[in-house]
């Protein structure tokens, strides 16, 4: 049933359906795990030796399925904390397979193996002597070739730290990424072929509204549109270091705080997993974070936080009235946030794929329509 529904929205390509077929993802998934809910953003834990219906209900659905919390650390079968390994959602995958356009005779490094299952499907199409697959979770690694061995399938897989690649296995005509980036690195590039291609979910620190980016390689340089929404995961190397709100505010915060209004609505702002806004607002935004707090008695509090010093805003919607800003600290977060806002609204409300990334030894950049016309990032 899957496989069809991927068909018909064309998350799955004709070329690539023997392969999804010969693939099967239940046999890379282990007993216990937690599918996570998109309705409700939550995991929740099926064991196959207890509901065996319901763990193959979950295997067949269009859904993420965490496999690991918190870097192995978490016992038991409630959820962690972080989901830190999944297998991802079949059609991301699979249209993400469809953008890295690899054939039969291509040398593909995957970064993240996790379950084992991308690799298990670049395996199927290249063969196991074109394919090598990094993790850096020794146990995880070693779950995955176990499996990898159990289907028939024989990549290299390789323990290690996906952000420097694989030089020993390099040159490499593909190298598709299936965890989350901020930065990507130099190394891919130096180990990618000139005119091949790095697939890799990208995203700034602002929030987790990332995009596929699709990078063409030229000398020490990589660049390409943005080419769908996701939400990944993060590289371990690239996770945003533990801060606390307590930190930036303090108990007087909102007395000593400038405060202004701004005319922006809720509606306007807050547009949900997948929009192109907040994905926006990030390149705009240099070293800042926005978390969106849950609705309550109509009132929503949307907080920005500085990465480079204690700078920190609040903007408070309020159903029938006035949005009411405070800020403090050396930067204006809000008035940032807000001109990014009106840039974007001023250029059409572009969507993901109107942006680009371009990617040199001096650093990242990106743009709008135009890789000429670019801003660092």
């Amino acid at each position: 049933m899957l496989g069809r529904v991927l068909l018909e929205s064309r998350s799955l390509s004709s070329d690539w359906a023997p392969t999804f077929a010969a693939v099967d993802r239940a046999a890379f998934l282990p007993d216990l795990m937690w599918p996570f809910d998109m309705d409700t953003a939550t995991s929740v834990s099926v064991n196959r030796a207890d509901d065996p219906d319901a763990w193959y209900a979950a295997v067949d659905s269009n859904i993420p399925i965490v496999t690991q919390w918190d870097d192995g650390r978490h016992t038991g079968s409630e959820p962690g904390h972080v989901s830190t390994s999944s297998s991802s959602m079949p059609s991301v995958v699979y249209a993400m397979l469809q953008d890295l356009a690899v054939d039969t005779s291509m040398r593909v490094l995957d970064v993240g193996t996790g379950t084992g299952e991308t690799a298990g499907a670049l395996t199927h199409r290249c063969g196991g002597r074109n394919v090598t697959t990094v993790e850096v979770d020794g146990s995880v690694s070693r779950r995955a070739r176990e499996r990898l061995r159990a289907a028939g399938l024989s990549p290299d897989v390789v323990v290690g730290d996906g952000f420097e690649g694989c030089p020993d296995a390099s040159p490499f005509d593909r190298v598709l990424a299936t965890v989350g980036l901020r930065e990507v690195p130099g190394a891919w590039i130096r180990q990618t072929r000139p005119g091949g291609l790095i697939l890799a979910p990208w995203g700034t620190r602002y929030s987790n509204a990332d995009a596929v980016a699709r990078l063409v390689v030229k000398g020490e340089s990589a660049s390409g549109p943005f080419t769908r929404p996701v939400e990944f995961m993060k590289m371990r190397a690239q996770r945003l270091p533990a801060w606390d709100h307590g930190d930036y505010v303090p108990a007087d915060g909102f007395d000593l705080a400038d405060t202004s209004t701004t005319d922006l609505a809720e509606a306007d702002f807050v547009t949900g997993q997948y929009t192109a806004l907040p994905f926006a607002l990030g390149l705009r935004v240099r070293d800042c974070v926005q978390a969106v707090a849950d609705k309550r008695d109509g009132a929503r509090p949307v907080w920005f936080y500085g990465l480079t010093d204690r700078s920190w805003a609040c903007v408070m919607f309020r159903d029938g009235d006035t949005a009411r800003v405070w800020q403090s600290g050396p930067r204006r977060l809000w008035d940032e946030v807000e001109a990014a806002y009106l840039w974007w609204e001023n250029r059409g409300r572009p969507e993901h794929t109107r942006f680009g990334l371009t990617v040199t030894p001096k650093g990242q950049r990106v743009w709008l329509d135009d890789p000429a016309d670019s801003w660092a990032v």
